[in-house]
């Protein structure tokens, strides 16, 4: 008689035989950078020995429910939630799931609570949600216990799953490099106050001045587009003190770009500019813009990770992923004159 018992081997065993976790199975299966060689080759062996196939991990893991995801996420064409939804689908496409997008217009209570419930309607296995903005908080709080949840971008003081970029660190590492340059003091024009991103950065800035002891020039607050960055460029093109300035995003440092060559201020001869993001135009700007690079991709397969682990072992005990930005230097950034 055929043994009812029989199964196709689990990412259990994989980790039973090899004296991991599953989540270290996870990071292997997912070419994750932070996995020692001699515990990859144990896994890779085990995998073998088994006869395991990696693209039932999934089904494997999340028995009793879909190959499938699903994600929240704003409606928003902002490079940084586009780019982090386009790097989460991928990432999760490379580890067998399906992803089942939430889009709604505004991070709201009602909006994310209607998402979620679709999402939970579809049996995902998970949900991931963008939460960048202090509005989406609320919602968070109201999804059942028992379902997986990891957010992006979300609050970093919310004790929940997140994964995240240095933001303080990415804005630090920035107004250090104009005040390395020789600059008195840094000026900053800020995103929405409401998006952890912008106080973040905001955070950052203020911080390295102090360590410094640089003084620390009034706020400049602004949203995210280019628009707004020219109309703070030129507020600032027209004070001679100001010799550089830290902008939020690209895009608000391209207005200040354009602000500073209308007003007259060389850029960097006369004021420096340094931006955050790295947007795939940054390196073309004239001149080529000084800026923090996020790693998308490095985000989107922590949350992939985290997200598994918790499927897999009912819990989250690792709930806080930050993943470092770097800062790119180009021809934007001079010593004052």
């Amino acid at each position: 008689m055929e043994n009812k018992t029989s199964r196709d081997p689990a990412m259990t065993d994989v980790a039973r035989l090899a004296g991991v976790s599953h989540q270290t199975v996870s990071r292997v299966l997912n070419d994750h950078p932070n996995v020692r060689e001699q515990t990859r080759l144990r896994v890779r062996a085990a995998i073998a020995e088994l006869g395991y196939r990696p693209n039932k991990a999934a089904r494997a893991l999340v028995t009793g429910r879909s190959q499938l995801i699903g994600v929240v996420a704003q409606n928003s064409t902002l490079y940084g939630p586009a780019s982090l939804l386009a790097a989460f689908e991928e990432a999760a496409a490379g580890a067998g799931f399906a992803v089942s997008v939430g889009r709604v217009k505004e991070l709201d209570h009602a909006s994310i609570n209607r998402a979620v419930e679709r999402h939970r309607d579809e049996r995902v296995a998970g949900i991931v949600v963008i939460a960048p903005t202090a509005s989406a908080n609320d919602a968070l709080a109201d999804i059942p216990a028992g379902v997986p949840v990891v957010t992006i971008d979300g609050d970093p003081a919310r004790p929940t799953p997140l994964v995240t970029v240095d933001q303080q660190a990415g804005a630090y590492a920035a107004t250090k490099h104009l005040l390395d340059a020789g600059h008195r003091t840094v000026w900053h024009v800020s995103g929405p106050p409401n998006w952890f991103d912008s106080s973040g950065r905001v955070e950052g800035w203020r911080k390295a001045l102090e360590d410094a002891g640089a003084e620390v020039p009034p706020l400049v607050p602004a949203d995210w587009s280019a628009r707004a960055g020219y109309q703070a460029g030129q507020m600032l093109a027209r004070m001679p003190e100001v010799t550089a300035v830290f902008a939020a995003n690209d895009h608000l440092a391209l207005g200040i770009l354009r602000a500073m060559h209308e007003r007259g201020r060389r850029v960097p001869e006369d004021v420096s500019v340094v931006g955050f993001d790295d947007v795939p135009e940054a390196e073309f700007f004239i001149p080529p813009l000084t800026t923090v690079r996020q790693d998308f991709a490095a985000v989107a397969r922590e949350a992939l990770d985290l997200l598994l682990a918790q499927v897999a072992d009912g819990g989250a005990a690792d709930t806080r992923r930050t993943i470092a930005p770097a800062l790119i230097s180009r021809g934007s950034v001079a010593p004052p004159k």
